[in-house]
């Protein structure tokens, strides 16, 4: 052993024994003597047990392996972040070519908003302008779009045109409007009749210039001494026209009169202007004028002819001799034909009215004259009335009757599918 220990005193070189060899230690125990321990891992592993170990330094403080290491890591952080902290360089100073004082660019597809106008209200705001002619507008749509809720509406109906209708200028617009609706739309013809009848009695403003029905009556008559201009007409013009002479039947029929005692009667002077203008349609025999012709007298021709004879006038028979004599010479369509024909033969069963000693459900082809000619009525989707006689809808009228015949239980007695 003593040999070992001088080797390992040479070979350590000089300065070192006394580092190696501690008094009261044996050989070979300065070699092996307590040293600072190795870190302990971070984690320890699963079902260990991790150890703290304390050193005590020379100075007296007591570390832990962990404190080391901490401050190991501080230091180098501490270098590390000088190592990469940036050198401030020369700012770069830019000019910029923008200016506050630049025009408002406008694209070139842009297109600017219209403001719409309003009137101040000094309770309610701002509201837009509305019309009388938009109230009577809106009033007439929803009359046409539902006929059926005249008879509930008409009484506010008319309550608000009395609000609105003031003046005579508002009366005559009134007018006005009414007339160019139902005589622009052949659907509303009988439903403008209607309105015009009740607001005659029921419209409060009555001015010196006439009252609503006397100024009905004289717009009819300027539109019926335009009858000649409106015959030779365009196709839109005629159309119009048509229009207007349907609508005047329907008015001859709905609007009602009283006189003095109290009495109510028709409008005379409406059974005159019927008489010219049937007359009119017959001296330019076309199919668009027959047509018109046979419509006003299905649904006229009863009640004229018997206006007629009470006065004494045969003004029907000479009718009817008119129109026999365009079938004979008049070029017309073969559907138009059959129509005037029906027409004819419809006016020589007293109208297809039925005595009432013949009840319908006894009415026989000898018993009843109008037997054959009791046809239905049916209508389009957009509410138009269409019967055999039409040649627009021939195809189709044939075409629901046969569906009737096989269906009978899916249509009501309106020709309308349940």
């Amino acid at each position: 052993m003593s040999g070992n220990a001088e080797w390992l005193e040479r070979a350590s070189g000089p300065g070192h024994g006394d580092r190696l060899r501690e008094p009261g230690l044996a050989d070979g125990e300065a070699l092996f003597g307590p040293r600072e321990p190795l870190r302990p891992p971070r984690s320890s592993p699963p079902g260990t047990t991790t150890t703290t170990t304390t050193t005590t330094t020379p100075g007296g403080t007591t570390t832990t392996p962990a404190q080391c290491s901490d401050s190991r890591s501080v230091s180098s952080s501490s270098v590390s972040a000088a190592a990469v902290k940036p050198q401030a360089g020369p700012s770069a100073v830019y000019e910029s070519t923008l200016s506050a004082h630049a025009p408002e660019f406008v694209p070139s597809y842009y297109t600017p908003v219209q403001e719409y106008v309003y009137e101040e209200d000094s309770s309610n705001g701002y509201y837009p302008e509305f019309s009388l002619a938009d109230l009577v507008q809106d009033i007439l749509s929803h009359l046409n779009s539902s006929p059926g809720s005249f008879e509930t509406d008409i009484g506010d109906i008319t309550a608000t045109l009395n609000n609105w209708v003031t003046s005579e200028d508002t009366l005559q617009e009134l007018v006005e409007l009414i007339f160019t609706q139902s005589t622009s739309m052949p659907n509303f013809t009988y439903t403008g009749a209607r309105l015009c009848n009740f607001l005659s009695h029921h419209l409060a403003l009555s001015p010196a210039s006439g009252n609503f029905r006397q100024l009905l009556l004289k717009r009819c008559r300027t539109e019926y001494e335009q009858r000649q201009q409106a015959l030779m007409g365009d196709d839109e013009t005629q159309r119009r026209f048509h229009t207007y002479v349907l609508f005047l039947g329907e008015l001859y029929l709905n609007l009602e009169v009283k006189s003095v005692k109290g009495t109510v009667t028709r409008a005379e002077i409406l059974l005159v202007a019927l008489k010219d203008l049937m007359d009119t349609l017959l001296s330019q025999p076309s199919d668009r004028s027959l047509i018109c012709t046979v419509k006003l007298l299905k649904l006229t021709g009863s009640v004229l002819e018997d206006a007629w004879k009470q006065s004494g006038k045969s003004h029907m028979d000479d009718l009817i001799q008119k129109i026999k004599s365009i079938l004979l010479d008049a070029e017309c369509s073969r559907d138009v034909r059959q129509m005037v024909l029906n027409l004819v033969e419809l006016r020589s069963s007293n109208w297809g009215r039925v005595h009432a000693a013949a009840a319908y459900s006894e009415a026989t082809p000898d018993t009843d004259p109008n037997y054959y000619m009791n046809e239905p009525t049916f209508y389009t989707a957009d509410g138009t009335p269409f019967t055999a006689a039409d040649p627009d809808y021939s195809e189709k009228y044939q075409d629901i009757l046969e569906r009737e015949d096989y269906f009978p239980d899916f249509y009501e007695e309106n020709g309308n599918e349940s």
